[in-house]
């Protein structure tokens, strides 16, 4: 089977704050890479009552401090939000204090809205996307001769590999255009799955970090001793995201049996939607939706994420993900 790895929203749950959220992750991230996941990604997010990642570097770094051989990176950085010299400065230093270990994944999107993105001093005002040459902006300072006058200490020869994220046609061309490895948000974003996957293959150019193209695709997954446990934990992340999607971000919350059925139909076609990249049950019904999901997307890497309210059953689940994915290696 292919590698399995963890991104973690460090989700804040109903009654918890952000320390504890934290202490979670590294715990988390500890568990995991016991069990065999190859990466440990976090994501960049601001004003969000239920997300503790904000400051991604600062996580990162406390994760990596916490674990001795698991990668950790960003998954991600949201670029636009930032200065290429200042993400070069810190993930240079990332890198110099764990070697080997870190990993960049850049998304375009401001991962706010546009409130928050202004009191992060974006510049809004410009109609020109700006990505692309960010990237490149961002590959010269971390490269071994500079263009640039300016450099970047630490950074300047820096072997961090560079991902880009998407959840639409756009990151599929860029990721293509660089050849970078690709990373896309089925988990919460689906839709265009398919043809970003097909589009990336089939404009990728090698580059010096990779010579084919590499597909990483986000993956929801709720295990459990059984189906009906898994279900009901299922519905915290759905609580969730309705609420998002809503217009009103909260914490976590616990889960809620009949959540689904209080819904009404656009709320249950758009959760169909998300869960259309989603495992939810015991490990033989994990099982099989993760093999069907990998064979049917050729992914070259699955990135699992699992909002689950108590943290002793989120655990479980990544520990039964583990064990599923032994499993279907040796079938």
């Amino acid at each position: 089977m292919i590698p399995y790895s963890i991104l973690d929203l460090s989700p804040i749950a109903e009654g918890g704050d952000a320390r504890t959220s934290l202490r979670n992750t590294l715990d988390l991230a500890q568990h995991g890479e016991r069990w065999g996941y190859r990466r440990y990604w976090l994501a960049e997010h601001h004003g969000m009552p239920g997300i503790a990642s904000a400051a991604t570097a600062v996580v990162i770094a406390h994760v990596a401090a916490g674990t001795a051989t698991i990668r950790v990176g960003a998954g991600g950085v949201m670029l636009p939000n930032h200065s290429p010299l200042v993400i070069a400065e810190q993930f240079g230093t990332l890198e110099a204090l764990h070697p080997g270990r870190i990993d960049l994944g850049l998304g375009r999107a401001p991962g706010s809205d546009q409130a928050t993105a202004r009191a992060l001093r974006r510049n809004l005002a410009s109609d020109a996307d700006e990505f692309p040459q960010d990237v490149q902006e961002l590959q010269d300072y971390m490269s071994d001769a500079p263009r640039q006058r300016i450099l970047a200490v630490p950074g300047k020869g820096a072997k961090v590999p560079l991902w880009i994220l998407g959840s639409s046609l756009y990151g599929a061309q860029v990721a293509a255009h660089f050849g970078l490895p690709y990373a896309f948000a089925s988990h919460f974003a689906p839709a265009q799955m398919t043809q970003a996957i097909a589009l990336y293959r089939a404009n990728f150019r090698p580059s010096a970090q990779l010579d084919q193209p590499y597909v990483m695709l986000g993956y929801n997954v709720f295990a459990a001793d059984t189906d009906a446990e898994a279900q009901l934990l299922a519905t915290s992340m759905q609580q969730a995201f309705v609420n998002l999607r809503s217009g009103r971000p909260t914490r976590l919350p616990p889960p809620l049996d009949g959540y689904r059925g209080t819904l009404g139909p656009q709320e249950n076609a758009m959760l169909d939607s998300v869960l259309s990249c989603a495992a939810i049950g015991a490990p033989d019904t994990v099982a099989e939706q993760l093999r069907a999901f990998a064979a049917s997307t050729q992914a070259d890497e699955l990135m699992i994420t699992s909002q689950i309210f108590d943290h002793a059953k989120r655990l479980r689940s990544y520990e039964i993900t583990s064990e599923v994915w032994r499993q279907l290696a040796h079938d």
